[in-house]
C-alpha cells in the first residue's frame, strides 16, 4: 500500500487526511494518506523515504514550504517563482516540489464567480502561501499588490522575488478591494488581526486562506461590516486535487459531498 502524507508544525487543524484518504476510498486506490507534525531537522530523512519509495507523495504546509526547497532535485517552474513547494513526488529518480498553492487559490477565486482585474489587493502576512498567492494575482491581472506582515524583513524578502510589491508596516490599512488574511492568526478562535476596521468601507472582499474554522474572527467582522466574505475552503480543496491529480494520475470529483465533508 502506498504512503502518503503531509507534513507541517502545527498539524493538527489540516482536514487533509480526511479529504485525500475519502478519494483513495471512492476510487478504490491503494494507498493510504496520513498528517506527520515535523521539525527542521526531519525534513532531510523525509526527502530520503520519498527517493527509496518508502513515501510516494507529501504535502507540505507551515513552516516548512521554502525550508524543504534544499533537500530537493528539481523544482517546476511554478516552485522556482515563488520558492514555495507544497507538493512533493518522485520523478525519473529525482525528488520534485512542485507548488499546487497557485491553481488552488486561481480555482478558488474562479469558482467564487469573482473578477479581480485591476482591483487592489492588501495582503496580511508573508508566509508559505503568500508568494503563491502573489503570482495567481499577477496571473489575474490586478493592478496593485500591498503586503503588511508582523516582521519586515519577511515582507522585505518577497519584494526581493516581486518587485513591484508594495510594503506597509503592520496594522495600517491601505485602500483596497480585496484583502487576504494568509497569516496564520484565526487558527485558535481567541486569535484577533490588529486593524483599523474603521477606516474600511462597505462592498470589500474579506479572504481568509484558514478553513478550519470555517469563520475566524477576521471574516466574521468583515461580514459584519457589510463585506462579501470567503474562506479557504475551496483553495484548500483545489490545490489538493492538484496534488492528487499529480500522485495518482487521475481527477477525482469535487462536489457538495466534498465541500460538507470538510464543513
Amino acid at each position: 500500500m502506498k504512503k502518503f502524507l503531509v507534513i507541517g508544525n502545527p498539524i493538527d487543524h489540516t482536514l487533509s487526511p480526511k479529504l485525500h484518504n475519502f478519494w483513495i476510498k471512492k476510487n478504490n486506490i491503494e494507498a493510504i494518506y496520513e498528517k506527520q507534525k515535523l521539525e527542521e531537522s526531519d525534513l532531510e530523512n523525509l526527502i530520503f523515504q520519498v527517493r527509496e519509495k518508502k513515501i510516494f507523495g507529501v504535502n507540505v504546509t507551515v513552516p516548512f514550504k521554502n525550508s524543504v526547497i534544499p533537500f530537493l532535485n528539481e523544482l517546476t517552474l511554478e516552485a522556482e517563482k515563488t520558492q514555495s513547494v507544497n507538493t512533493i513526488y518522485l520523478k525519473n529518480n529525482k525528488v520534485i516540489g512542485h507548488n499546487t498553492d497557485i491553481g488552488g487559490f486561481e480555482m478558488s477565486i474562479y469558482k467564487s464567480n469573482i473578477n479581480l482585474t485591476n482591483k487592489k489587493i492588501l495582503i496580511l502576512g508573508a508566509g508559505g502561501v503568500v508568494s503563491s498567492i502573489i503570482y495567481a494575482l499577477k496571473k489575474m491581472n490586478v493592478s496593485a499588490i500591498t503586503l503588511s506582515n508582523r516582521t519586515k524583513e519577511k515582507a522585505e524578502n518577497l519584494k526581493n522575488i516581486f518587485s513591484d510589491l508594495n510594503i506597509i508596516k503592520w496594522g495600517e490599512v491601505s485602500n483596497f478591494d480585496m484583502i487576504i488574511n494568509a497569516t496564520s492568526l484565526g487558527l485558535n478562535k481567541k486569535d484577533e488581526i490588529n486593524l483599523n476596521y474603521s477606516s474600511i468601507h462597505k462592498n470589500k472582499l474579506f479572504y481568509d486562506v484558514i478553513y478550519n474554522p470555517k469563520e475566524t474572527g477576521f471574516l466574521k467582522i468583515g461580514k459584519n461590516l457589510g463585506n462579501t466574505t470567503i474562506n479557504g475552503k475551496l483553495m484548500f480543496v483545489y490545490q489538493a486535487f492538484l496534488a492528487f491529480n499529480i500522485w495518482h494520475e487521475f481527477k477525482p470529483d469535487i462536489n457538495e459531498e466534498i465541500l460538507k465533508l470538510l464543513d
